[in-house]
């Protein structure tokens, strides 16, 4: 049995959970939505797009940020609608995907790389030790474009330390999260395995305020909290398979879980198994997201 209860149900696939102005925001790929919902459960349409929205976050004046998938490019809400923020496409393969934005409006994008339901279907877990690297990118406040980092095994979600000086990525074909030290022009360097998380394929992440991660292991029904060095310290059972989390409530200590019976496109499109899960935890979030 599940340790969490079922906040919200009939998502198609949920991605990018946020806990902004006293709400969950996440993105509904196959809706080609943002939306959002409350403790309660009242869920709202917060943006609708002709493209698959992911990893969501704001500037400092409060503009929504938004990954364009297929584009692979980030959008940015303006009164009148969406704008181009940055067309990332010449440094990404494939599908972009996660964002973290820091306190400045800079953000780090990750992408697939390659098609991965395609090789899943022909290749299937020999996709884990047999995959093509990819860039992770940082576009800073004014859109202008950077390569971040390149070699990346399936860059995906993402956190920053509350005193902005760590960038941790999840990098999930290589079943570890990786750090790096964020210099003062945003560049990054000490590229780090923070954490190996061994027969776990590391999705959505987020940080409490003991330096502590939670994970969603996009391989099975579960989130487990993790420390730097790789100790497990606690895991969740969700109701199925988990691709991202986020802390969050009024306290933080609400543990909101972004679960799917499946990643693949085809089958998350045409059904609607996606939710979103709660459970409660003892530390609160802490950084970015």
């Amino acid at each position: 049995m599940a340790d969490t209860s079922i906040l919200l149900e009939g998502l198609h696939f949920g991605e990018g959970p946020r806990w902004h102005d006293g709400r969950l925001w996440f993105s509904d790929f196959y809706a080609h939505a943002v939306k959002s919902v409350d403790e309660s459960g009242d869920v709202r349409i917060e943006l609708e797009l002709d493209d698959q929205p992911s990893g969501l976050g704001w500037l400092p004046d409060g503009r929504l940020l938004v990954v364009a998938m297929k584009e692979r490019a980030v959008k940015r809400l303006e009164p009148m609608g969406l704008v181009l923020h940055a067309d990332i496409s010449h440094l990404t393969a494939h599908l972009c995907n996660d964002m973290v934005v820091d306190a400045d409006g800079s953000a780090w994008v990750g992408n697939f790389g390659f098609d991965l339901d395609a090789e899943l279907r022909t290749r299937g877990a020999d996709v884990i030790s047999d995959h093509p690297c990819t860039n992770l990118v940082r576009i800073d406040a004014d859109g202008t474009v950077y390569l971040a980092a390149a070699g990346m095994h399936f860059p995906n979600g993402s956190v920053i330390t509350p005193d902005g000086s760590t960038l941790i990525v999840a990098e999930t074909l290589a079943s570890c999260l990786t750090a790096f030290t964020i210099n003062a022009d945003k560049s990054l360097s000490d590229r780090r395995v923070w954490a190996t998380v061994e027969n776990v394929a590391p999705d959505g992440i987020c940080l409490n305020d003991n330096n502590e991660i939670w994970v969603a292991n996009a391989l099975g029904p579960e989130m487990m909290l993790v420390a730097e060095g790789g100790e497990v310290i606690n895991r969740m059972e969700t109701s199925q398979p988990c691709y991202a989390c986020m802390l969050g409530g009024m306290d933080g200590k609400t543990l909101f879980a972004v679960t799917a019976a499946s990643s693949d496109g085809v089958l998350a499109a045409a059904g609607k198994t996606g939710k979103i899960e709660t459970v409660r935890v003892d530390r609160p979030r802490a950084g970015r997201p």
